[in-house]
């Protein structure tokens, strides 16, 4: 799929948590690769924040991302929002330190954005795609979290705050096309014995029983509950028999775990890019989302760099075997450097090179050291490509391929006898006039 962005800027305003001070929002369209990036406009000179994992500077009680000159808190549900509607660009202006809280949870910044359009852009989507599992676990808070290889993007968040009022609770999202109906109105939400402390901290001066939900699994005589209604402005408060302060009703039982969802995913947006994995959290918080976050973003940077390592089985049945491969190509002892064929679809091509010191070419090079020749490394992709591209004809056997150019090479470690070589061969651009252009990536180790 290709990136996404608003089709026309939109505008949002509300109370700032914890300031209490009236925040505007425009969110505005951006360019390819822009990602997510939040301009503070109130200041003299405007500070522009990315987006990202490595810029957030406090996790309490919500996400914060800054530079020396600027930070932007609460910035989860906002971008919970964009990440279920798959919008990759957006320019967040924002004249306050904090995003809006709106009604405590995604439902106002999703329903905004949907309501700006999409617009398809040129370039592709850069996903995180998993092949194998990344686990982590906050040892301070007893926070657990794995990210399993998917086709798609789902998570599963287990809480438990030791409250005999809230209990464990589940909650699941199979697809992110569920988010607007399943997530996104869940509501943020607060202990009555936090929120007593949170108002002497100065802390939740926008808190309000209109966007935050208050368990109050503690017990209040009717004095106490007067002196908090007097701090919230309000005229009375009592607590329902369900535990929850005042006539709030929750939209779903397990409301609280699904806004705990919804911050993770408001948080694994910091990654930088879409998700393909299937996450499993228990006990998610800011701090620990932020953490793991940062694990996922180093697998991303470093796919970038290194482009996503094939999975390579070697019990699985092959596309092609050595014979196979012998009757595709011309080439024979000693320059057959392909083994086997393990993927193969219109886009790209996997092979295997299988490295044993009986390769002639250790006689001469480097003897007392022997690496496999760089140059030859190549030839192996060139003929993994070579299978690629006689695949897509209907005469192969009439057919030879050869090397026009090599371009952008670079060798990053040696290939000695004992290796296995992933030969990667991925199509850039469609094959016109029997010209196939392909970038190539060995890896080994």
């Amino acid at each position: 799929m290709n990136q996404k962005t608003l089709a026309q800027e939109v505008k949002l305003s509300g109370i700032g948590l914890h300031t209490g001070q009236i925040v505007n929002v425009v969110i505005k369209p951006a360019a390819v690769n822009y990602g997510v990036k939040f301009t503070r406009v109130d200041l003299e000179k405007p500070v522009k924040i990315a987006g990202e994992v490595e810029k957030v500077v406090s996790t309490q009680r919500s996400t914060t991302i800054g530079t020396p000159k600027a930070t932007v808190s609460t910035i989860e549900h906002l971008l919970a929002a964009a990440t279920a509607l798959g919008l990759d660009n957006l320019d967040v202006e924002i004249d306050g330190p904090e995003v809006p809280i709106l009604d405590g949870s995604s439902k106002l910044f999703f329903e905004a954005l949907k309501s700006g359009g999409e617009v398809e852009q040129v370039s592709a989507k850069q996903y995180l795609e998993l092949t194998e599992p990344i686990t982590f676990k906050d040892e301070n808070t007893g926070a657990e979290f794995m990210a399993f290889p998917s086709d798609k993007f789902e998570v599963d968040v287990l809480i438990d705050y030791n409250s005999p009022v809230l209990g464990k609770q589940y909650a699941s999202l199979a697809d992110l096309s569920d988010f607007e109906s399943e997530i996104a109105p869940c509501r943020t939400f607060v202990f009555l014995r936090e929120l007593e402390v949170l108002l002497d901290q100065g802390l939740i001066k926008g808190g309000d029983l209109d966007n935050a939900v208050v368990i109050a699994d503690k017990v209040l005589d009717q004095p106490a509950l007067d002196a908090l209604a007097k701090k919230l402005n309000k005229d009375s408060l009592k607590v329902e028999a369900q535990g929850i302060l005042n006539t709030t009703k929750l939209h779903f039982d397990n409301e609280m775990s699904r806004h705990k969802l919804l911050d993770l995913i408001g948080d694994l947006r910091l990654v930088g890019a879409p998700i393909k994995a299937k996450i499993v959290a228990k006990k998610p918080g800011h701090t620990s989302n932020v953490e793991f976050a940062k694990l996922l973003r180093k697998e991303f940077k470093n796919q970038q760099k290194n482009g996503i390592v094939p999975k390579y089985d070697p019990k699985a049945e092959p596309i092609y075997d050595l014979e196979q491969v012998k009757g595709t190509l011309p080439h024979r002892y000693p320059f057959l450097l392909v083994d086997k064929i393990i993927h193969l679809d219109d886009k790209s091509v996997v092979g295997i090179k299988n490295i044993t010191f009986n390769e002639p070419y250790f006689q001469g090079h480097f003897p007392g050291n022997p690496v496999m020749p760089g140059v030859l490394q190549m030839e192996a992709l060139a003929q993994a490509g070579g299978i690629f591209v006689l695949s897509q004809v209907e005469d192969p056997y009439n057919w030879d391929t050869y090397f026009l150019k090599m371009d952008k090479v670079k060798f990053k470690r040696k290939v000695v006898p004992g290796d296995t070589v992933i030969l990667k061969m991925e199509l850039l651009s469609p094959i016109r006039r029997g010209i196939c252009h392909m970038w190539g990536t060995c890896y080994v180790g």
